[in-house]
C-alpha cells in the first residue's frame, strides 16, 4: 500500500487533458481570466489541478500576452497539444508548495473548530475577507499572488458574500480558484463571475491504474468492481478499498440473492459488521453500497438496461436481473427512499445502527414478497 499524496505534493495529472488546455489557451492568449470555478465529482483530481495551475502561475510560466502576436511558448499562440501546466518535482516552487511554504499561495478551507476536537462545518466568513486582504497586497516575489478556496460550497452565507466583492473588484495579478463539487450550491452571481471548468469523471482505465498503483495487493477482479463502484473517482475507489468495500459488495449481494425468503442468519451477521460505532467508515460503506444497489436496480429496471452494461459481473447481473422481475420500478423506488431517509436519521438522532440495516434489508424482502 502506498500513501495517498495532498494535492499540493501530486505532480500527476490524469483524465483531464482538455481542461489543462484550455488553461493553457487562455494563458498564452492574454486572457487569463482573474476567476476558475473548478467542478466536478469528488475524488477525480480538481485539487490536484489547481494546485498545477498555481505552481504554474506561480513559477513565472510565463506572462501573458501583451498583446495576440506574443505567445508563452514561443512564436504560436496556443499551446502545442503536448503543452502543459507541469512543473519539475525539483523546482524550487513546486518543492515551496508541496511542503506549504509558498508566501503568494494562500488556501482557504475548513479547518479545525476552536475547541481543536471537530472540523468545521463551514468556511466562516473571517477567512475570506482575509483573501481580500491578501489580494489587495504586492505579491511578495514579484508575480502574482493566488488563492485557492477548497470547497467552496462550504461557504457560509457572509463568507460567500465577502467573497463575491473580492470578484466584483479583482486586483491585477491576482488568481481565485474555486474548488467545489457542488456548484449549485454557490450563489448564481459567484458563478458566472468565474471561468468554469467541469471536471468529468475518470475513465475506469484509468481508476484501475490508479489503484493497481496504490493498493498493489489488490486483485484484478477486485480493481475491476471498485472502478466501477468508484462511478469515475480514483478517491472513492481507494476510500472502498480501505474500508473493505469489495467484501461489503459481496456480502450485500449475496444477502440479496436470498430475497424474497431473506436469509437472516446472514443479515444479522452483516449488520453487525457494519454497525460498530467504532468503524464510522465501514458503516458510511455499506450505507452507500445499499443504496447504490437499490438505485442501480431502479435505474436499470426503468430504461430496460441490462446490469453487465452497467459494469456488474455476470453472476451480479444474474441476481439484480431477477430482483427487476419481483417488483416493478416504482415499488423499488419506494423501498429507496425509505431506506435513505432511515439511512439519513441513523447518525443524526443516534438509532441503532444494526437495526437500521436490518430494517433496510428487511424492506427490500417485503416488497420482493409482495411486488407485482
Amino acid at each position: 500500500m502506498t500513501d495517498r499524496l495532498h494535492p499540493r505534493q501530486n505532480s500527476e495529472l490524469l483524465g483531464h487533458e482538455d481542461a489543462e488546455h484550455e488553461i493553457l489557451d487562455a494563458w498564452t492568449s492574454g486572457r487569463l481570466h482573474h476567476a476558475w470555478l473548478i467542478s466536478g465529482p469528488k475524488g477525480i483530481g480538481k485539487a490536484t489541478l489547481a494546485y498545477r495551475f498555481a505552481r504554474f502561475v506561480l513559477a513565472g510560466g510565463g506572462e501573458p500576452a501583451a498583446d495576440e502576436g506574443a505567445a508563452l511558448f514561443g512564436a504560436e499562440e496556443l499551446p502545442k497539444p503536448d503543452a502543459s501546466l507541469a512543473l519539475d518535482v525539483e523546482h524550487p516552487v513546486f518543492r515551496r508548495v508541496a511542503a506549504n511554504g509558498h508566501g503568494d499561495l494562500q488556501v482557504i478551507e475548513r479547518g479545525m473548530s476552536d475547541d481543536g476536537k471537530r472540523m468545521q462545518s463551514v468556511i466562516p466568513v473571517d477567512k475570506i475577507r482575509a483573501v481580500g486582504h491578501t489580494m489587495s497586497l504586492t505579491a511578495g516575489e514579484g508575480g502574482w499572488r493566488v488563492i485557492i478556496v477548497d470547497g467552496a460550497e462550504e461557504m457560509n452565507p457572509n463568507a460567500a458574500n465577502a467573497l463575491l466583492k473580492v470578484l466584483e473588484e479583482p486586483p491585477p495579478r491576482a488568481l481565485l480558484l474555486l474548488i467545489t463539487h457542488a456548484p449549485g450550491r454557490l450563489l448564481p452571481t459567484i458563478r458566472s463571475r468565474c471561468c468554469q471548468l467541469r471536471l468529468s469523471s475518470l475513465a475506469p482505465e484509468i481508476v484501475d491504474g490508479l489503484v493497481a498503483r496504490h493498493r498493489p495487493d489488490l486483485s484484478a477482479e477486485d480493481r475491476q468492481v471498485l472502478a466501477r463502484l468508484s462511478d469515475g473517482s480514483v478517491g472513492r475507489a481507494l476510500d472502498l478499498a480501505d474500508s473493505g468495500g469489495v467484501a461489503l459488495q459481496r456480502d450485500l449481494i449475496a444477502i440479496m440473492n436470498t430475497l424474497p425468503s431473506l436469509d437472516m442468519k446472514s443479515a444479522h451477521k452483516f449488520a453487525d459488521k457494519v454497525a460498530r460505532r467504532d468503524a464510522d467508515a465501514i458503516w458510511r460503506t455499506a450505507v452507500d453500497l445499499a443504496s447504490r444497489s437499490l438505485s442501480d436496480l431502479v435505474a436499470a429496471s426503468a430504461r430496460g438496461e441490462d446490469f453487465s452494461a452497467r459494469g456488474y459481473a455476470p453472476a451480479e447481473a444474474a441476481i439484480l436481473t431477477r430482483l427487476q422481475t419481483l417488483a416493478r420500478p416504482d415499488q423499488w423506488i419506494d423501498v429507496w427512499e425509505k431506506n435513505t431517509g432511515m439511512f439519513a436519521k441513523a447518525d443524526g438522532v443516534n438509532l441503532d445502527r444494526k437495526q437500521v440495516m436490518l430494517n433496510a434489508l428487511a424492506s427490500m424482502e417485503n416488497v420482493a414478497r409482495t411486488g407485482v
